[in-house]
């Protein structure tokens, strides 16, 4: 009879996303609106073994959606690498081969996905790129355990740099192009994204606590940002000509670092924080303010991933 209400028992369109981070469970539920991606709910709780997952998932009601799960950078590896020269069915094993030197552990022992980087039509004999994500089938077999053993239903398997291309995506100007910073505890993730796909990624060796220094230090960091994102830029302008970068989006952060301020006053390109209750339709009782902001802000973007597999 428990198993008859369970199935009966509604099931929510769109997207959970989840991510663990440092004893946290962060998760979001997004599902299409009138206006474009609503979030239903978001929040933080406190996961200090399988235990209590269990307990929060049960208190969450987690059965009831399509659960996907944001893996830590600490957990995989993007990789660029040359597209090999193969029908689209054998790139993914052709690209095990190709980074198998790559990797600190045996290629056998990785799961692997590639995301393609498309090439504008006039450019057509120029050399192609991919990105391959690697990870330990350890940490994947992790995830899916977790999930599996409280019969969740866990679809897909996220990164941070594609949640973080999906909030980008809704900033893009028509026929441009837009570089994101997401400041996190020990790196800054940097991405370029053009019509909906991820053209640049890359971490960025400063940590937001170096951000927030109030010493004299703080403008040789940002200074340090700056290089990097102009050495980027230079990257994107070589490769991918066509993406015209018209704008740098600075995500939330705790308190402001000032890095939005530095940037804009240093490039030939409008720098914007990035405003998530203004971008997203939120639901009355979501609430986003600065810190809530940053630590969600992959997760929220992980739920607005293509809808149409949610259904």
């Amino acid at each position: 009879m428990l198993e008859l209400l369970k199935k009966r028992r509604k099931r929510e369109s769109g997207w959970l996303a989840i991510s663990m981070d440092q004893g946290r469970m962060h998760y979001a539920h997004g599902r299409p609106g009138v206006d474009g991606n609503s979030i239903i709910r978001c929040g933080s709780e406190l996961i200090a073994d399988d235990n209590a997952f269990d307990h929060v998932s049960k208190a969450l009601e987690l059965e009831r959606y399509q659960c996907l799960t944001v893996l830590q950078p600490s957990d995989y590896q993007l990789l660029l690498i040359e597209a090999p020269n193969v029908p689209p069915t054998e790139v993914k094993q052709a690209a095990r081969w190709r980074i198998k030197d790559m990797l600190d552990y045996p290629v056998d022992a990785a799961t692997i996905e590639v995301l393609d980087i498309p090439v504008d039509a006039d450019l057509s004999n120029h050399g192609r790129s991919i990105y391959a994500v690697a990870a330990k089938n350890e940490v994947i077999q992790a995830h899916m355990h977790r999930f599996a053993r409280l019969r969740l239903r866990l679809s897909v398997i996220d990164i941070a740099e594609t949640a973080q291309r999906n909030i980008a995506t809704l900033l893009e100007p028509p026929g441009r192009g837009v570089a994101m910073l997401y400041p996190a505890r020990d790196h800054i993730l940097l991405t370029v994204s053009y019509r909906s796909d991820l053209y640049l990624a890359r971490r960025i060796d400063v940590g937001l606590s170096e951000l927030e220094a109030l010493d004299d230090s703080s403008d040789g960091t940002k200074n340090r940002v700056l290089l990097e994102l102009q050495r980027s830029f230079d990257h994107v302008d070589r490769q991918f000509p066509f993406v015209g970068v018209a704008k740098v989006l600075v995500a939330p952060t705790p308190v402001d670092t000032g890095l939005q301020s530095y940037l804009a006053s240093s490039l030939d390109v409008p720098v914007e924080e990035v405003r998530l209750a203004e971008l997203l339709d939120l639901a009355p009782e979501v609430e986003l303010e600065r810190e809530a902001a940053w630590r969600l802000f992959h997760v929220l973007g992980a739920t607005l991933r293509t809808q149409a597999a949610a259904s």
